[in-house]
């Protein structure tokens, strides 16, 4: 068997349509036919229907299609697998990060990684928090870093850092000799909520009993909100680490809140199994997360 019949087939398929299936293939269509009448003479049984020039699977042909799928993703698996090995990757590892870990923690942290692990195939994939949990149960990926905890017995959840929440506004060159007032700040501008997905709602209800004519504005996204409180669109509350350069450089000032209580936010390490290379990116880490 051809694994060109299966490519044929498939494509088929998918499209139902013999000349569509050519044109995608770069093949004939007489070339289409020939795979599919050679692939059934294979397999011993008609799988595909043609009427009026449309195509339909036969029962036989639906459940073949299934097997035929799976062939050429271990093909393709395969030839995956031996280019990694020629460049000289001897082991793969991937994860799932939200967003904001990969605009502030990661990076430094991975550059570290690497250089001491030049032989692993390494993959990040970038999913909000509440999607990276199911990944990790999938196994489509190896560890989830993420800003909400898991509480899933099948899956192992760590702590690896635990950080301030501040509250950020806008620079204004005209106030850097003076104190802002967070009651000034809440009165001026929009409060910029939910980008993060656990701390706002308990947020919102003390700072309404303190200043219950406050505005808000929702904005899902971290790197969002920073450009438009730099923007000078409103102020939020923010994780000090999402913040930490825009801070350095000026871009955004932290103001004191007393009025209410502040929470602190973590990162979580989600494992599904504790193999070698989890344990040891996992203790990685925890070791260099302030790099």
């Amino acid at each position: 068997m051809e694994l060109a019949w299966l490519r044929t087939f498939v494509t088929v398929v998918e499209h139902q349509n013999f000349r569509k299936a050519a044109d995608i293939l770069f093949i004939s269509q007489p070339s289409v036919s020939f795979h599919i009448k050679q692939l059934e003479k294979e397999v011993g049984v008609k799988l595909l229907e043609r009427t009026n020039k449309k195509v339909s699977l036969t029962e036989e042909g639906r459940r073949y299609l299934q097997t035929a799928r799976k062939l050429l993703k271990t093909y393709q698996d395969g030839l995956k697998e031996l280019h990694s090995f020629t460049q000289g990757y001897r082991s793969k590892f991937s994860i799932a990060i939200s967003p904001m870990i990969a605009d502030t923690l990661l990076p430094s942290v991975l550059k570290q990684y690497l250089k001491s692990h030049k032989d692993i195939e390494f993959s990040v994939a970038i999913l909000e928090s509440i999607d990276i949990e199911r990944f990790v149960l999938e196994e489509e990926v190896d560890i989830g870093i993420s800003r909400v905890p898991s509480f899933n017995p099948k899956l192992q959840c760590e702590t690896i850092y635990e950080d301030d929440v501040i509250l950020v506004s806008p620079y204004h060159k005209r106030e850097i000799d003076k104190m802002i007032s967070d009651q000034k700040l809440f009165n001026e501008y929009h409060l910029l909520t939910h980008n993060h997905p656990l701390y706002w709602d308990d947020l919102i209800k003390q700072l309404k009993l303190q200043h219950p004519q406050l505005k808000t504005m929702k904005v899902s996204q971290i790197y969002i909100t920073k450009r438009f409180i730099e923007e000078g669109l409103g102020i939020s509350f923010l994780p000090r680490s999402a913040v930490r350069a825009e801070l350095i450089e000026g871009k955004l000032i932290e103001v004191p809140c007393q009025s209410i209580n502040v929470p602190k936010t973590s990162t979580y390490a989600l494992t599904k199994h504790q193999h070698t290379f989890e344990k040891e990116f996992i203790s990685f880490l925890l070791e260099h997360k302030y790099v």
